[in-house]
């Protein structure tokens, strides 16, 4: 069944400088002397913090950085905003992905980006549960966007809202957790980080977003 879902704003566009988006990938999918992680979900603690627009300008920088197949993924199936953001439509896509047969390619659009692929969230499905046949499925998709890219980033909801980054963090090599600045308390970042771990997922780093400077961002970026 067709599920009509709350439009919000397309997200702002991240506050991280392209420097520091590419020393992020760097660190998380380029380090040398490391087992290379391959699939890697984005989850913020919270609401609001800029998730959505740090996996997407992680995905441009880490495509631009390699000369491989890197597929950016919404599942977020309760409020997709990733679509907006790029310019596509959502008519097919994660969701569809789940409930229908067919090879994992025919559902991802090749965007303008060199490298670059973008499976979007879809209509058809509810959100998941994480469970039963939809998480073995979605389970599956994982495994298969694996074997058809060379690298896979996944926008997740809040973890501390919805329990639906939990599964896909057991499917994946690890979760960057995103929190704000002067939003974000330190008990809501310890609950979301802990939550990933309880559930036997490792969380490789944490991006402290929408920070303030005492100077502008362009001169602080000179220093």
């Amino acid at each position: 069944m067709t599920r009509t879902y709350e439009m919000r704003p397309v997200p702002s566009a991240h506050v991280l400088s392209r420097e520091e988006l590419v020393k992020l990938v760097q660190a998380v999918f380029l380090a040398p002397g490391k087992e290379s992680r391959r699939a890697v979900v984005f989850a913020a603690a919270a609401a609001e913090s800029g998730c959505t627009s740090i996996c997407l300008g992680a995905s441009q920088a880490l495509a631009a950085e390699c000369d491989q197949p890197v597929c950016l993924v919404d599942s977020n199936l309760r409020f997709p905003s990733m679509h907006l953001c790029l310019g596509v439509d959502n008519r097919r896509g994660l969701s569809e992905a789940i409930s229908e047969g067919g090879p994992v390619q025919d559902y991802v659009r090749k965007l303008p980006i060199p490298n670059l692929w973008f499976l979007p969230s879809g209509v058809k499905c509810s959100p998941m549960a994480g469970t039963g046949g939809f998480g073995g499925r979605l389970s599956a998709r994982i495994a298969e966007m694996r074997r058809a890219f060379r690298y896979v980033l996944i926008d997740s909801p809040p973890v501390n809202v919805y329990s639906d980054a939990l599964p896909l963090a057991q499917w994946s090599d690890g979760v960057v957790l995103i929190v704000s600045a002067n939003e974000t308390r330190r008990e809501t970042a310890r609950r979301a980080k802990d939550h990933f771990i309880n559930a036997g997922a490792e969380v490789i780093g944490v991006v402290l977003n929408n920070r303030t400077y005492p100077i502008p961002q362009v001169l602080y970026d000179r220093l």
